[in-house]
């Protein structure tokens, strides 16, 4: 039986998951759940997911939710299975974790926040207040100047090597142009970089196809 993603088409999270998908070329059902309706909140779907949030996976009854561990699941599972994006040997597992922890703490939370101030805040009704959108991409500025140093020294984020640390910023990262910065353009080292992750094959299909079952 395919593994069956539940998620949004929209959702950043559940693009963040089918990248993976992609990537590993996994055949998997989507299964599209109405966010306007509110069917991420119905008890059907608190069942699976308790905080009624998307993406969850069901992998024939193993239910896993949290985008960032689905994919570290589905990298392990199917570590033999197209590139490997999680690295096996100890040093390399650690500079891993790490990335992992830059992208979490040092570029999600200003790059999240930008992209809700100017996109997700005007789509549900709100207005964006320009003050807040600056003071996010400020703060992403100063956090790419670290990753600027690191990218003038390796390839990737956690060394010479693509792993799921560098495909972890796409979601967010290709939106912060439509939301009005172009601040992954803004330093040298980070521009090549985030460049060639967006030119990958797996985030290539996200773009052309969206989030479609392959199964």
């Amino acid at each position: 039986m395919a593994l069956k993603l539940y998620g949004s088409p929209i959702s950043t999270c559940t693009k963040r998951v089918a990248t993976v998908l992609y990537a590993k070329q996994i055949p998997f059902t989507f299964i599209n759940i109405d966010l306007a309706h509110g069917e991420h909140k119905t008890p059907s779907f608190l069942e699976h997911q308790p905080f009624g949030q998307v993406p969850y996976i069901d992998d024939n009854g193993f239910i896993l939710y949290e985008s960032r561990a689905i994919c570290r699941y589905l990298a392990a599972k199917y570590a033999a299975q197209g590139a490997p994006l999680v690295p096996t040997d100890p040093k390399e597992l650690a500079l891993f974790e790490q990335a992992v922890s830059i992208e979490s703490e040092n570029f999600h939370p200003s790059a999240s926040g930008a992209v809700r101030e100017n996109i997700i805040k005007p789509m549900k009704g709100g207005t964006s207040d320009p003050e807040v959108f600056k003071q996010h991409i400020t703060m992403l500025a100063a956090k790419l100047t670290g990753y600027d140093a690191i990218l003038g020294r390796q390839k990737y984020l956690a060394g010479d090597t693509l792993t799921l640390a560098d495909l972890f910023h796409l979601p967010y990262g290709s939106m912060l142009k439509l939301a009005g910065s172009d601040i992954m353009e803004s330093q040298p080292n980070v521009h090549r970089w985030f460049s060639e992750i967006s030119s990958t094959p797996a985030w290539q299909k996200m773009v052309k196809d969206g989030v479609k079952s392959t199964a």
